[in-house]
């Protein structure tokens, strides 16, 4: 192999994408987010989709890039937090988490206002909702960006009906803002785990789905880096659109393999063979895939014959009518 600089790979495939740059499309949702947080009344919203659809990212770049898209950043502060991978096995380790995040914040280490409040004994559900009411007091609303929110279910025990209870009076009188994500709707898990707070009946809910063609074509033409042309070469692009169709993980895998197989001089059929591999357990998407010339003319034909000998069974046509059909079907 020559010594030649390699391109950086701008494709993430499996962990969640953390460097914005990289970021590509769902602006509806984003939208959708920053409307909540900002109107006259924050609204809490559980982001649902399947493994692999990019419900990490979403949460992790709207806590990235919130201050750029409301009008006063003041008012607001959002943590991305991780429950499956945190400290979150009870209901205090789950207070002291997200006062860790918010406090590792500058804007808030920085206002002695917003740190106070945070200056006690011990922690518990009273000492957490006092400290959001001396938040909501001083005019700025915290955004709680909860990933794998069904991790607590694990811990049933710890997390109770009165937990869930009290998030929802926090939520209700504006003290907090969550964005909730979960495979599944949160009244699934409600029901699943015979909780009967109100709070799994939380109405606003944002289904999270493939990409759009134009998002999708963006994704396989990301540059390496800034500045510079797209990784991938544009049959490359194409052949990551054809395994990947529009869904956000297979598209980064399929991308990702490509172009590794550049790099390390590999034929196309290794990346392929990978990603088949890697694929699996991730639901297959549809795409578009051209049909071969002719095919549609041949369905077509297909169908009228098959139309034609219903037709003859239940003796609508004569032997002669059909003849002359068939002979107009397939253009003879």
């Amino acid at each position: 192999m020559t010594n030649r600089s390699l391109p950086q790979s701008p494709f993430v495939a499996g962990p969640m994408i953390t460097d914005p740059q990289f970021f590509v499309g769902r602006s509806s949702e984003l939208n959708a987010l920053t409307a909540r947080m900002t109107g006259s009344q924050p609204v809490s919203i559980n982001v649902v989709g399947k493994k692999g659809i990019g419900k990490s990212s979403l949460l992790y770049h709207f806590f990235q890039t919130y201050e750029q898209r409301v009008e006063n950043p003041k008012r607001y502060v959002a943590i991305y937090l991780d429950l499956l991978n945190s400290e979150c096995r009870d209901e205090i380790g789950f207070y002291h988490a997200v006062a860790r995040q918010l406090l590792n914040l500058p804007k808030v280490r920085s206002q002695r206002t917003l740190t106070r409040p945070f200056q006690v004994t011990s922690f518990e559900r009273q000492t957490f909702s006092s400290v959001m009411g001396e938040w909501k007091r001083q005019g700025v609303l915290p955004v709680l960006c909860l990933d794998e929110f069904s991790a607590l279910f694990k811990h049933p025990k710890e997390f109770s009906d009165g937990f869930f209870d009290n998030l929802l009076f926090l939520m209700n009188t504006n003290a907090l803002m969550l964005v909730v994500a979960s495979q599944r709707e949160l009244n699934f898990y409600g029901h699943r785990y015979k909780l009967t707070s109100s709070f799994f009946n939380m109405g606003d809910v944002l289904r999270l789905g493939n990409l759009t063609e134009e998002e999708a074509k963006e994704l396989v033409s990301l540059p390496a880096r800034t500045g510079v042309l797209a990784a991938l070469r544009t049959d490359e692009q194409w052949l990551a659109r054809k395994w990947g169709g529009c869904h956000p993980f297979l598209l980064q895998l399929a991308a990702s393999l490509l172009l590794q197989a550049r790099q390390q001089e590999q034929v196309v059929s290794w990346a392929k063979a990978r990603f088949e591999q890697e694929a699996r357990g991730i639901p297959k998407p549809l795409w578009k895939i051209t049909p071969p010339a002719g095919y549609f003319a041949r369905s077509a034909s297909g169908m009228a014959i098959l139309i034609l000998a219903v037709l003859v069974v239940i003796s609508v046509l004569k032997q002669t009518q059909v003849l002359e059909s068939l002979w107009k079907a397939l253009g003879k």
